[in-house]
């Protein structure tokens, strides 16, 4: 992985994690939270989406990838906090 790969791999979880925090209403968790969750989103979405065999391509498929993971792992965040 290049430079240019690892800086748009990180620019597309910053994004993904600040969105799935504005869709769930909850608070931010500051710019390295959010790269964070954006980040494990971007994995778990991966993994989620090669179990249901849906494949996107390009940076909108990794955002809407990353974006869907960062949800659902929020949301698993939020039902674990509440357990």
């Amino acid at each position: 992985m290049g430079t240019v790969d690892l800086i748009l791999f990180l620019g597309i979880g910053l994004i993904a994690g600040w969105a799935a925090g504005q869709v769930l209403k909850g608070s931010g968790f500051g710019l390295i939270g959010d790269l964070i969750v954006g980040v494990i989103g971007a994995f778990l979405g991966g993994w989620l989406f090669s179990l249901l065999d849906i494949s996107l391509g390009g940076i909108l498929g990794s955002l809407i990838t990353a974006f869907v993971g960062a949800v659902v792992f929020l949301y698993l965040i939020r039902v674990i906090k509440k357990a």
